[in-house]
């Protein structure tokens, strides 16, 4: 595919999602090597490996971020337990605090962007469009870190294991290694020198999409992994919470391609995983696998977009079907769900009751688990009265027509307001 039509594809999806448009520039490029990790990380997680001033230029339609960027590059840890390096950026907000207090944090954890190093959240934030290569990043983010940087709150961004560094393939929906990214961004983000959060800011956790995954992850994991944050709420939209779940729903949709950024990011962890797909993946398969490593999402959408990975197994069953007949391979994929573990914060889990990517009832279910633990949970149903036959404008839409009430949800969180569980009446909702 031409350099023209990935931005095509990209600028479409964009639009589609958040009803904006800009005009490519060249990226403000980091400094040489900021991405290329040390070969010997420092210990402890959320430790500050290295930084740089970050630019925030002109983003969307001549509106200008209210704050000044640092590019981070911080250790984390991965699901084998062992060190990672992860890069992010902190956003400094220009606008006064005027709460009482210290100022807030929003930790935000960036929807699916693609597995290739190009399309790395910190690197979009600067020119919104980022053009590496034959990749296009797209910084959708903006305008949800907009508003945060509007309402005061600092916020912290994690580009995920493997997502911008050049060490690794991104690990995509990888639940620890999402969630223990994003605590270890804000971990981070407290340990810079001249910024105006402490140690005692009320944090809260942010994400649509795969961001939602995250955020939920990160929800649940932060009582043992990260105790000392002072969390106060968790926003997961659209979450991915049950991968297994997710490869039906996203299957033979426009979308189907992130099924293999999924199976990527759990295949590096699973190494008897990579001998199976040996024998059941068609070279189709093997080719997708491989290919989508250095994709972004407008990519991977113009070469995979409404492909049935019936195509890229040898038995013509659906990776679905496939995984859920094989206990040793839905051994893997089932490691990942997310909903086991008890969040110690409220958290607001939403969904579009017809999203045609993201199974809407495995969304429901992590609310249910969830409730059933004792968590405070607001569960949104977002009523979607037809389907969208797989182009992602159900799985889209929430993520903006909900965006205002999510972030005030989340800020009630964060300035001390309690909050009421609807637990109780989950089961009459949708």
């Amino acid at each position: 595919m031409s350099r023209s039509a990935r931005l095509l594809a990209s600028a479409a999806a964009v639009a589609l999602a958040i009803g904006l448009s800009a005009a490519p520039s060249a990226t403000a490029a980091p400094s040489a090597g900021f991405y290329d990790p040390p070969a010997d990380l420092p210990a402890g997680n959320g430790t500050v490996v290295r930084t740089e001033p970050m630019k925030l230029g002109l983003t969307l339609k001549g509106i200008y971020m209210p704050g000044t960027a640092t590019r981070l590059l911080y250790t984390s840890t991965d699901q084998a337990g062992k060190k990672a390096a992860v890069t992010g950026a902190y956003i400094e907000p220009t606008k006064k605090w005027t709460g009482s207090g210290p100022r807030p944090l929003v930790a935000v954890a960036a929807g699916t962007q693609g597995q290739g190093d190009a399309c790395a959240p910190s690197k979009s934030l600067e020119t919104f469009i980022n053009l590496d290569g034959d990749e296009v990043g797209i910084g959708y983010e903006l305008p949800g870190i907009l508003d945060f940087l509007n309402r005061g709150f600092a916020v912290v961004l994690t580009d995920y294991i493997g997502l911008g560094t050049t060490d690794r393939v991104h690990t995509y929906t990888n639940r620890l290694d999402m969630g223990q990214a994003l605590l270890d961004a804000a971990r981070a983000a407290l340990k810079l020198p001249n910024t105006s959060v402490t140690a005692s800011s009320p944090i809260g956790l942010n994400g649509y999409s795969q961001g939602g995954g995250a955020a939920a992850s990160a929800a649940e994991l932060a009582p043992t992994y990260a105790p000392e944050l002072n969390i106060k709420g968790a926003f997961a939209g659209a979450p991915p919470a049950n991968l297994i779940e997710v490869l039906k729903s996203a299957d033979g949709t426009d979308l189907t391609g992130v099924i293999a950024y999924a199976i990527n990011g759990i295949t590096p962890y699973n190494p008897e995983l990579q001998g199976a797909l040996d024998t059941l993946a068609t070279p189709a398969g093997k080719e997708a696998l491989e290919k989508v490593k250095t994709q972004c999402i407008g990519s991977t959408l113009f070469s995979y977009g409404f492909q049935k990975t019936s195509k890229w197994t040898t038995n013509g069953k659906s990776l679905y079907d496939t995984v859920k007949a094989d206990p040793a391979l839905r051994a893997p994929v089932d490691e990942q769900r997310i909903g086991r573990l008890k969040p110690a914060v409220p958290v607001q889990v939403l969904t579009g009751t017809k999203d045609d990517i993201v199974d809407h009832a495995q969304a429901k279910q992590l609310a249910k688990d969830w409730c059933a633990k004792g968590v405070n949970v607001t569960y949104v149903p977002v009523v979607q009265p037809i389907g969208t036959g797989g182009t992602a404008l159900n799985h889209l839409t929430p993520m903006i027509t909900r965006l205002g009430p999510s972030h005030d949800w989340l800020a009630d969180r964060l300035t001390g307001k309690s909050v009421r569980s609807n637990c109780s009446s989950l089961w009459l909702l949708p």
